[in-house]
Parts: C-alpha cells; structure tokens; sequence
C-alpha cells in the first residue's frame, strides 16, 4: 500500500490508475459466484465498464500492480510455517494444490512453495468464481480423488473458501487469523504427531 502511494503521490496525473484498481477488486467480489464462457476476459470488462479507460490500460494496470508488484511482498507476508508445512505433505505422500480466485503460480514461485497443482478461477477449465465449486471440481478430477473425506480444503475466508468447500463437499479448516502466526506451525506438529 505505502509503494502504491508512494508511486502515484509522485504521478498524480496517473490518477485513474488507482480507480482500475479499485474497480477491479469491487467487481470481482460483486461477481463472487459467477460462472462464465471468459472469465479471463470478462473481468477486465466489468472493471472498463466503471472507468474512462481502454482494456490494454486497464490489463496493464492490473498485471503491475496485482499480479507482478506485490508478489516481491508475499515471502515476508505469507503465514509462518506453511512452506514447512507443504513440505512435510510432501514428504509424506500428501498431494497437494491450490485454489485461487487469482492465477496464483507466480506468486508461489516467490513464497518458495511448490504444489502438485495449482489451479484459478480464471483458467478454461473452471471459469467460475468462488464460492462456486468449479475450480475444487476441477481439481479432483485432475488428481483422480475420488474420495472427498480423505481431502482438506484450507481457506481464510468462509463466505467464500468454506461456502465452495461445502459445496463440493470437501471438508474445511478456516484459517484462524487471530493466531495466523501459529496456525501452519501447529498444523505441522499435528501432521508430524499423527502418524499419517
């Protein structure tokens, strides 16, 4: 945020920047649950809709400042524990992946954590936002689980990572932010504990 500012304090004719991003987040979550040919596409478009720009100016904000910008960020930002955590899945035979509203590859390449899969919102094969459970259908297709008991979906937001948890019929663990300092780390001793 204080980059953000910093940025445009210096650029203020670049204004209009700051309403693509605006708009951008508030049409997604107005959107949440939304099921489409291109959602790749279409989000741009709903964003355009609100602001006096053009889609390659709206698609270049974008990609700086919530794809690329923050990503140099997510290493010192990210909950304590959790590459230990994939980690010790890893090691123990657990497959895993995630699921994201946003194209979250980038993104887990700077936090150091490596998946079986990573899965958005907006790719081909989902097209749909959460808390519809396009993308977690997906994902059990792609691994061939076909048992949802023997699966854990673990979210920080249960209006939306917990409704399309219930959804697919996958069981949940909300993120207790609260104690998100310790909330991978106490995963891990449980996991390390339980003998799995």
């Amino acid at each position: 945020m204080l980059a953000l500012i910093g940025y445009y304090i210096l650029r203020p004719w670049k204004y209009k920047d700051i309403l693509i991003l605006y708009h951008f987040r508030k049409e997604r979550e107005k959107h949440a649950g939304s099921e489409l040919k291109n959602l790749e596409e279409e989000q741009y478009e709903w964003c355009l809709q609100q602001v006096d720009s053009s889609l390659t100016e709206v698609k270049n904000v974008i990609d700086k400042w919530i794809f690329d910008f923050p990503n140099r960020y997510l290493q010192k930002c990210s909950y304590p524990g959790v590459q230990f955590f994939v980690e010790e899945l890893g090691k123990q035979g657990i497959s895993t992946a995630v699921y994201s509203d946003y194209e979250a590859t980038k993104k887990l390449n700077k936090m150091d954590i490596q998946l079986d899969l990573a899965v958005s919102s907006t790719q081909t094969e989902v097209n749909a936002l959460k808390p519809l459970p396009n993308g977690l259908t997906y994902i059990l297709s792609e691994m061939g689980i076909k048992n949802k008991a023997n699966c854990l979906f673990i979210g920080d937001r249960d209006e939306l990572d917990g409704e399309c948890s219930r959804a697919a019929g996958i069981p949940f663990l909300l993120i207790d932010k609260k104690n998100g300092q310790y909330f991978y780390r106490q995963l891990l001793e449980k996991l390390k504990n339980s003998g799995i």
